[in-house]
């Protein structure tokens, strides 16, 4: 699906949202061509009990579908948050540091935030990660740990590793939550389960046609807009609807490092 998630918003609107609904409203019109008007009256008093039944089914199971990838894009967001922070932190703190690993802190540091923004976020686009970034924190992580520990910056140097540590979970958790949630069976039912409560529809029968083309056309718009919700947020770093590394950039600027 993230093929999907990296179109424009129009066009995957146009392919999940409006061609479904143009193809469900001519369902109606086909079957009454070939079943009496009689005969699909008598289907609505025990077909749409079953029908309640469908709908109800598969709208618990959209409604989840709804809410688990809303809740894994703002898990995102409170990611790109919470590793800005640390990087924030991570430069304050290099000021408890003797002059020379400062400066090489906030150096490296700056390539990172640098590096993350431009090759990691293209990356994630893709539900991958760029290894030239971990090998950046790898590098930092290195040069912290050379740093001699004595009374003068023991405290100082806890702190960095453990904000180093926060960074790296935030960063980590980021990359798995671009990979997206939503397994291909979950898609597979989604999608069928679509089909059928649509397809239902077809055998209810409204004496005005008119009337009913125009019922299955709002039905087929909520499960498919649903639908294109799900599809549009499933992988938080990809197409229109992403999460920014606005956090990053703000942390670049706000430490002379330049966005």
């Amino acid at each position: 699906m993230i093929v999907l998630s990296q179109l424009p918003l129009w066009l995957s609107g146009l392919l999940i949202v409006v061609l479904p609904t143009l193809v469900a409203m001519a369902g109606p019109a086909f079957v009454r061509r070939h079943y009496a008007l009689d005969r699909l009256i008598t289907n609505n008093e025990v077909a749409g009990f079953k029908f309640a039944t469908v709908g109800v089914i598969y709208a618990v199971l959209l409604g989840f579908a709804v809410i688990v990838v809303w809740e894994q894009f703002r898990d995102a967001e409170i990611a790109v948050t919470q590793e800005a922070g640390a990087a924030a932190s991570l430069y304050r703190l290099s000021g408890g540091l003797d002059s020379t690993a400062a400066t090489k802190l906030r150096a490296g540091l700056t390539d990172y935030l640098h590096t993350t923004i431009a090759k990691d976020w293209p990356a994630m686009a893709r539900g991958d990660s760029d290894r030239s970034v971990g090998r950046l924190l790898t590098a930092l992580y290195d040069d912290v740990l050379q740093q001699p520990r004595d009374p003068a910056n023991g405290a100082v140097l806890s702190a960095v590793l453990e904000q180093f540590s926060a960074l790296t979970s935030a960063r980590q958790e980021r990359l798995g939550l671009a990979r997206g949630v939503v397994p291909s069976v979950i898609w597979a039912v989604l999608f069928l389960g679509g089909c059928v409560t649509i397809g239902f529809t077809f055998f209810l029968a409204s004496r005005n046609l008119r009337a009913q083309i125009l019922m299955v056309a709002l039905l087929s718009l909520l499960i498919c807009m649903a639908l294109l919700v799900i599809i549009s947020i499933d992988y938080p770093f990809t197409g229109t609807v992403k999460v920014h590394p606005g956090p990053l950039e703000y942390v670049l600027q706000e430490f002379g490092g330049h966005a």
